[in-house]
């Protein structure tokens, strides 16, 4: 993210180019700011919406997200990079002064080294400006609006009744819930960062989220609980022994009804 005035400049790698996790990403970089501008130009992106002549086809989760912060969007049309090449010289930078020579350990030593290169950069002097551009931060953000006061709704959320298996798929990877709420109706919260699950308002399930695809994550106490459960499903009750009968003769009846045992 770049400002149109200030050339200030942040930014943030996030899991992946979908909705949930775009418009997360936004609005961390937004609230960082403190501000709100008052048109967010974008490419477009399938998230986003479509570049028309009268005005862009924005889509659900753009309309909801620019309602909440009262911004107008701009769709760059297709094949028009100049159309935003303040922050298209920005990913050439970032190529070419911040990815050489770095090594990443994670996502979040990344999006660490990536804020510290800002930093130093927001701070540098410009000679096309006359300035470095935290010194026009300020002017910048006195023309845009101010924070909403309620954060729009942004990441993952889904309600869904626990399967047997006590898994929960996200962005196509597993991750386990106590397999003490299975059957019951929980509510999966996902940010960019962690992956949770509540049952009737209490933590059912707490994990960092993975990049990777199609992978399954397992927290060792529900495992344990998920045994502990298949063992007591699989234990064989014992009854109790039956008490012996005693089985009388068939003459005691023939006898107490006052029949001779024949056959007529």
């Amino acid at each position: 993210m770049i400002t149109g005035y200030a050339r200030h400049v942040d930014g943030l790698l996030i899991p992946s180019r979908t909705a949930e996790d775009l418009f997360a990403g936004w609005w961390r970089l937004i609230a960082r700011l403190g501000a709100v501008p008052r048109t967010l130009v974008w490419d477009g992106e399938g998230a986003v919406g479509k570049y028309r002549s009268s005005s862009p086809a924005l889509t659900a989760e753009t309309q909801a997200f620019r309602g909440v912060l009262g911004a107008k969007v701009v769709i760059c049309k297709p094949a028009d990079p100049e159309a935003k090449g303040l922050l298209e010289r920005v990913h050439g930078y970032l190529e070419t002064s911040f990815l050489p020579g770095r090594s990443f350990t994670g996502p979040a030593d990344f999006n660490t080294q990536l804020g510290e290169f800002f930093a130093q950069a927001n701070r540098r002097w410009r000679r096309a400006m006359g300035c470095a551009p935290a010194d026009r931060l300020a002017a910048d953000k006195a023309a845009m609006l101010a924070l909403p006061p309620v954060a729009p709704a942004t990441g993952w959320r889904a309600s869904l009744r626990l399967p047997r298996d006590y898994y929960v798929r996200l962005d196509s990877n597993d991750y386990s819930v106590d397999p003490a709420v299975i059957g019951r109706r929980i509510e999966v919260i996902a940010d960019l960062e962690r992956v949770r699950a509540f049952c009737g308002g209490k933590l059912a399930a707490d994990h960092e989220r993975i990049w990777a695809r199609h992978q399954t994550l397992t927290d060792p106490a529900h495992w344990a609980a998920a045994q502990a459960l298949r063992r007591q499903r699989l234990t064989v009750v014992t009854r109790p022994a039956e008490p012996d009968v005693q089985i009388r003769c068939l003459a005691d009846y023939d006898a107490a009804l006052g029949l001779d045992g024949g056959i007529a």
